[in-house]
């Protein structure tokens, strides 16, 4: 392959494959570069670091399922719903690199899923675009409870996601429902002001905190 045809996406692709092979942590850049068919110098040229290099993951994931939600159109449905079909856009696009991401994980040792998905705030980043693109707003306080919120959900469905090897991700889907009625019904249960809001308050773009009783 001509090093001027290799994508960024191949580079992503070898770079889960070396990790699959043998861990994370032993890869080297220099094991990334054999593997995708580039010199070391050209791999630097795109990526400084193993860190730059996920956090350039993570974004080539994010562009990926925003192009499908852009295409796709579908405003029907709640809020709870749009989220659901974008978090499992998001877990297509991560399936096949699935084996890497697992040595990845394991090697992050007690940081675990956290330290890999939020270091340098990947995963706040990322769920902030998956709101925007379910038509839910991001901006102020509260749009900033509903990204941090949206991160917790995401990252408990991904310890079941990586333990998943069915065809279906049946076991993905219901552990993504669930954790996304229970965000809901937890920032549904009492408004900042003690009053009790509707459930579709929770994620209502243009909802306002309800005013004391």
């Amino acid at each position: 392959m001509a090093q001027e045809k290799i994508a960024d996406s191949d580079i992503y692709a070898a770079a889960m494959r070396a990790a699959a092979g043998i861990g994370w942590r032993r890869t080297r850049l220099a094991d990334i570069a054999e593997e995708a068919g580039l010199s070391l110098a050209d791999l630097h040229a795109r990526h400084t670091s193993k860190e730059a290099l996920l956090n350039g993951f993570v974004r080539h994931i994010d562009r990926i399922v925003l192009t499908g939600a852009q295409q796709s159109g579908d405003e029907d449905g709640s809020y709870r719903d749009r989220l659901f079909d974008i978090l499992m856009q998001r877990f297509d696009a991560l399936n096949p690199y699935k084996d890497g991401l697992r040595a990845v994980v394991r090697d992050a040792g007690s940081g675990g899923v956290a330290e890999i998905l939020c270091g340098g705030c990947r995963l706040l980043r990322s769920m902030r675009w998956m709101l925007e693109a379910a038509g839910i707003g991001t901006a102020g306080w509260l749009g900033g409870l509903r990204v941090k919120g949206l991160a917790v959900v995401f990252a408990a469905t991904v310890n079941v996601w990586l333990r998943d090897d069915s065809d279906d991700m049946a076991k993905t889907m219901a552990a993504l429902d669930r954790n996304l009625k229970r965000a809901e019904q937890f920032a549904t249960m009492r408004s900042p002001f003690g009053r009790r809001r509707g459930a579709d308050d929770a994620l209502d773009p243009d909802a306002e905190p309800a005013p004391a009783a």
